[in-house]
Parts: C-alpha cells; structure tokens; sequence
C-alpha cells in the first residue's frame, strides 16, 4: 500500500481510536472500536515487514495513529487555553496539536522496533507488540509527570476485557489489547493452539465477571450528600460574581444537608482561609463540632511564605484539628509551571501559580466505620499511586472520594472520559468511588465500576444516596501498593530484550 494511503488510513484509525474512550452520544466506551482501530495499525505495521525501509515507515505510521488518537482525545484542552485563558485560538491548537505530537514519539518508537524486530511467529509478534505499547504508555504516564489521559485500556472499562482491571490494572488491560489487535489482524496465520490462547485471552475476563466473585466484602453503608455548584468557570475566582456565589450556595447546602456525610468539589471554598468572610470558616466548624455529621470539602491553603496547596479539609465530631489532604500529583501549567515554560502561561488569563504537592499515601479520613481516602481531579488517573493506600489491608480506604472541577473544559466530552477513568479505578480496587464535582460528572459508582446514582451535568443541583463501603484486597490493589508499576517496566522490557537478542 503506497504510503498516502496508509497515512490517510491510521489517521481515521487514531481518531476513532479516540472516539472508543467515550462515545460522544452517551458517554460510555466503545471496547470493540478500541480493538478495531489498534488492528489497523497493527495490519499496516505487519506489512512492512522485511522492507527496507520499513522500521522508518512503521515509525511515522504510529506516530501519525498516536497523534491523530491523542489530539482527538484530548482536544478540550483548547476550550480552557482558548476561551477562559484568552490565548488565541490559533495558538491554542497548535498547544494541542503539539502536546499531543510529542507524546505520540512514544508510540512512533514502539512501531519502529515493532517492524525492526518482530520475529516470524505469530504469537511472539502479539507479544512483542503488546510489551512496546505497555512500554509506551508508561512512558506517557509517568515520564514529566505523566498524562496518561485517554490511554488504551480506558475504553475497556465496560465490557470483556474490564474483568482483568482488578488482576492486572489500565495499563497492562492495555498491553492484552494490544495482543488481542495483533493476533485478530493475523488470524488466518495462527495455529491452532494460538487461536485456543486467543479465545482464552478473551473468554477469561469475561468469565470472571459472570461468575460473580469479588475479593472485597462489604463493609456497612454511608449516607451522602454530593454537592455540584455549576459556578461559571469564568466568574469562579471573580470577587463580584463566582465568590460570592460559591460561598454562599455552598455553605448553604453544608449546613441544610441530613446525611452522615456531605462533599463538595475542588475549591468549592475558592478563596484562602485568610481571605474569607470572617466567622465564615469558623461557624463551619462548629456546624460539625458535635452530632452526627461530616464534611469534605476543597479549599486552596497556605501563604506565601510557607506555599500553597490544593486541599480538602474534613470536619467531624472530635477532631482538634481539621483533617487535611493536600493534592499530591499537580497539573502542569496549571498547578505548577515547569521550567523554561513561565513565559506560556503568562499568556493566558488563568489564575496559575506553583503548588506545594501534598505526600504519596496520606491518610484516610475515618468517618462512622468508613475509610475515606480522597483525591483531587486528575490524581485518580494514576492508580499506582491511590495503590500506595493499600499496603496494609487493615487501614485500606474502604470508600475512594475524587473531588473535581473540570468546568475549565466546558460541558465536553472530558466529563465522559474523566467518568470512565474512576469507573477504571474501582473495578481496580473493588471499591466504590463517590464524585463530587463543579459540573459533572458527579456520581455515586459502585465497587463493580457501575454508576448507582447521577446528578444532571451543567446544573446546580444536590445529590444523595447510600454507598456501600468495601474491605479486601485486589490482586492488582496487592502487587500495585508493594512494587508500584516496576513489574510492568520490567515485563515489557524483558520481552523487547528478547526480541533484540534474537534478532541479532
């Protein structure tokens, strides 16, 4: 095939590879498009095998897929550069574009050394292309802080696949998709005994799911009440407008609510302790002081003198202290400017500034027999690190709580994609996650990854319901909160070197 129209061909493929993480319609992912358009890559990488010029080729073929994918993923990045940070929007796609193109270099070199050193079997060629796209997605998401937004193993949150979420974890679901796209394109050329190992591959997960087994076990119920402000993104951090709003409707809603635990989304308090209202904070913590009650909420801490952080504060009955988190994994750009990079964002219009990161594994929030282990936006797309919390079964959050504002992306399909990756994280650890966000998604999703309750997106709106607690420890939960994602870098790594000594 002349190479026009391979190029032509992963493109469609990249973009509809994006579209698997979250079908615009309605949100949910599509596994099999995932599988389909990772096979047309994989198709057109296998037929540059033995060329010449072919490694070359495969290279620029998967970096074209990847950049297409990502571009296609995250492309609400623009709404927040563009139109609540004022850059031009011929700057601001060119940011996404090229975010995405540096990323997708990644992918680029796993397609090169695919084509370079793919042995004859057909089975070795799944696995070899399966070790470099796992190799390629750690490196996305963990290299200069990691993004690993929209990675493959997102789209099979739902579906057959979804059932070695709680053995294996997203990235390694995205490595046996890998596999999979590679041993379908070549179907015709597998043996018998492969194809047994490719419905195996398939039927396995699928069989887990259906046999309803669960290695957590209940752990008693708590009543909720998720809080979803809708303050308009670009009047939030206004002192005319969203301040004054936010405080209001806020501690509104605190103080009316029933049930034994309220939450309120990132910075729901938008301003410092010092700079709010006086008494404001303080009647707040006399409001649960006593009774039967407690509060989550976030609010950014600090001076400038000792830094700021992206927090939540936990009030409860007992507490000398108000419970603290501090937001561990910062958003570049965003939380933290990285070096050589000042003068970008002093283009854009948008409150920015350097964070302090809060500590790996901070404790749980103890609450009427429930471990509460919150995290803030972003942060529950890096499951290695809510893992750390797991070490010790005994104090293992039984209840996951992710606080969100993602109103900077305006009602697009980042609220879609952000829901599918806390659904991935409770099939991971078998537990619940309640969402407590700005615009959405906030939700209620149980242990087995499935959405129980919902609060209409793009409104101002209240939310209750009962979660269930979970206690257990996944096998993913067990390997993940000792060694981290080192048996995947070094999986990966070991087949690759294989590979490489057999070529020679």
């Amino acid at each position: 095939m002349r190479l026009p129209l391979q190029l032509a061909l992963v493109l469609l493929a990249g973009l509809a590879h994006a579209l698997s993480m979250a079908e615009p319609s309605n949100g949910r992912p599509l596994w099999w498009l995932e599988l389909l358009a990772l096979g047309v890559l994989a198709w057109q990488l296998s037929s540059l095998r033995g060329s010449a010029a072919g490694a070359r080729r495969g290279a620029m073929l998967g970096w074209v897929f990847a950049t297409s994918w990502l571009t296609g993923t995250f492309w609400w990045l623009f709404i927040s550069m563009h139109t609540y940070g004022g850059l031009p929007s011929v700057l601001a796609a060119l940011a996404v574009v090229s975010l995405a193109g540096f990323l997708s270099l990644y992918y680029a070199a796993a397609c090169g050394l695919w084509v370079k050193l793919a042995p004859d079997n057909t089975a070795a060629q799944a696995t070899l292309f399966a070790a470099l796209w796992l190799l390629a997605e750690l490196m996305r998401a963990i290299w200069f802080t990691g993004f690993p937004w929209g990675a493959a193993g997102y789209a099979h949150s739902q579906g057959p696949l979804a059932g070695y979420a709680p053995w294996l974890g997203a990235y390694a679901t995205s490595a046996v998709a890998a596999w999979l796209a590679m041993m379908l394109v070549q179907l015709r050329r597998t043996s018998a005994l492969q194809r047994v190992a490719l419905l195996a591959v398939l039927i396995l997960p699928w069989g887990y799911q259906w046999s309803g087994y669960s290695f957590s076990a209940p752990a008693g119920t708590l009543s909720v009440t998720l809080l979803q402000g809708n303050i308009p993104q670009d009047e939030k951090f206004q002192g005319g407008t969203g301040v004054p709003l936010a405080l209001r409707w806020y501690g509104e809603q605190i103080r009316d609510a029933r049930t034994s635990l309220i939450v309120a989304p990132e910075t729901a308090i938008p301003l410092l302790p010092a700079q709010l209202p006086s008494g404001y904070l303080e009647a707040m913590q006399r409001r649960f002081a006593t009774g039967e009650q407690a509060v989550l909420v976030g609010i950014p801490l600090g001076n400038l003198q000792a830094g700021y952080s992206n927090s939540v504060i936990g009030l409860k009955p007992g507490l000398a202290q108000p419970y603290l988190y501090d937001k561990h994994h910062l958003v570049p750009f965003g939380e933290f400017i990285p070096p050589l990079f000042r003068w970008f964002t002093e283009m854009m219009n948008i409150p920015l500034g350097d964070f302090n990161r809060g500590a790996v594994g901070q404790p749980s929030f103890d609450w009427k027999g429930q471990r509460l282990a919150p995290n803030i936006c972003y942060e529950d797309l890096f499951g290695e690190e809510i893992g750390t919390n797991f070490s010790d079964a005994a104090r293992a959050p039984t209840i996951l709580v992710n606080i969100s504002n993602i109103g900077w992306f305006g009602n697009s399909i980042a609220i879609d994609q952000h829901l599918l990756i806390s659904r991935m994280r409770a099939l991971e650890f078998e537990r619940p996650m309640i969402r407590a966000t700005n615009t959405g998604a906030t939700v209620i999703i149980n242990h087995e990854g499935a959405v129980t309750h919902e609060l209409e997106r793009g409104t101002r709106g209240v939310l209750v319901g009962e979660v269930q607690g979970r206690t257990g420890i996944t096998p993913f939960a067990w390997w993940v909160s000792r060694l981290g994602v080192w048996p995947l870098w070094l999986g990966g790594v070991l087949v690759v070197a294989l590979a490489w000594l057999r070529r020679r």
